[in-house]
């Protein structure tokens, strides 16, 4: 991202650039190099009447992060056409990443999806991997399947647990947070349920990083019949989330 997260108060040449971005689109009579309280009510204004990459409302907070800054560069884009691409990327994270989600993305085209009963159905029995019968939740068994078809070898434990998955992954050195580094293609991604110290979670696989927005590829996620799809979340507004995973 180049350019900086920016609030009420922040002084500088970052303010004056988006003042200027502001005042060649109408909101702002002049530019500042103070964020006053002019420009946060410009800025919310800009806010209540753009979308973010997605095509869906902005935050009206008058904060400028980077989904913000996005609507300033693009006031005239309704909707997103990043949210409708599924193409395994190329480059990013780790090879062995890209190529599970590569089988994430596959098995989404074909359709993957509970069948007859929640949690049930061949998709689910075929992720699960014979270690358990159905029906059983089966998000970590999907992703624990997309990495165990790497013609190498699984590079972890096989699991059906999100949270085991994420202690393997501390245990290897291979955990970390938003704040330390920026997720990648293929690299997991794992929140807590029920508890947050509890045993419970939920995983997926990295699809990219765009304009503030992570897109993720997981299983298990919506009512029946739950299916292997997209999902997105905006970066720095993620819930019950506990961290990323790179497999070297």
């Amino acid at each position: 991202m180049n350019e900086p997260f920016l609030k009420q108060a922040n002084e500088g040449a970052a303010v004056t650039q988006l003042t200027t971005v502001l005042q060649r689109l109408g909101y702002l009579d002049k530019t500042s190099s103070v964020f006053n309280h002019a420009v946060r009510r410009a800025v919310k204004e800009f806010q209540s009447r753009n979308l973010d990459s997605r095509g869906r409302p902005l935050v009206c907070d008058g904060i400028v992060g980077e989904l913000t800054w996005w609507a300033l560069n693009n006031p005239n884009v309704n909707n997103a056409t990043a949210a409708t691409d599924f193409l395994a990327p190329t480059s990013g994270g780790s090879v062995t990443g890209r190529a599970a989600l590569a089988v994430a993305l596959s098995e989404m085209q074909h359709g993957a999806r509970e069948i007859d009963a929640n949690n049930d159905g061949p998709f689910v029995q075929k992720y699960l991997n014979c270690i358990t019968t159905t029906p059983q939740m089966w998000c970590a068994a999907f992703v624990s399947w997309c990495f165990a078809q790497n013609p190498v070898g699984m590079p972890f434990r096989y699991s059906l647990g999100a949270r085991d998955i994420r202690n393997q992954f501390q245990r290897k050195g291979w955990a970390f947070a938003a704040s330390q580094q920026m997720p990648e293609p293929g690299d997991i991604a794992v929140w807590w349920r029920g508890r947050q110290y509890g045993s419970e979670g939920h995983i997926g696989i990295v699809h990219r990083l765009e304009h503030g927005v992570l897109y993720t590829i997981e299983g298990n996620k919506g009512g029946f019949p739950a299916r292997v799809n997209q999902f997105d979340y905006v970066l720095t507004r993620m819930e019950k989330f506990l961290g990323f995973g790179r497999v070297p």
